[in-house]
């Protein structure tokens, strides 16, 4: 772990499929909504920022999953989204992608890493 990993969460927190990890993240000074949810076993994160219209993914806060807990869904259009991943395979921005925060799961915490920082009000 770099000394530049920020904790984001517990990941015990996060179950196969269910609610998701919000936090804010500092892109040029200015607070951007972030996400991870694990899938297939493994933590993915992302900014929460629909491609079509920028609104934030989850119908209430940290529901990022439709009902079968297989695919992301967008609370505003219903864009489906794969959860490895992002890319969206229906709706508006079909072919689009959310984009990937890079992560790491160690210590049963989640680690933002590469040189980002939490967003702080």
């Amino acid at each position: 772990m770099a000394d530049a990993d920020i904790e984001i969460g517990d990941s015990r927190a996060l179950e196969e499929g269910g609610e998701g990890c919000r936090f804010k993240i500092d892109l040029g000074g200015k607070a951007h909504p972030g996400f991870a949810i694990r899938f297939d076993g493994q933590v993915h994160a992302f900014l929460n920022r629909c491609p079509h219209l920028g609104t934030e993914l989850d119908w209430q806060a940290g529901q990022f999953f439709d009902d079968s807990g297989l695919y992301l869904i967008c609370a505003t259009h219903g864009a489906i989204f794969m959860p490895s991943t992002g890319y969206c395979v229906s709706g508006p921005c079909k072919g689009q992608r959310l984009v990937r925060l890079p992560v790491l799961e160690r210590d049963r915490s989640i680690f933002l890493t590469e040189g980002f920082h939490l967003y702080v009000d």
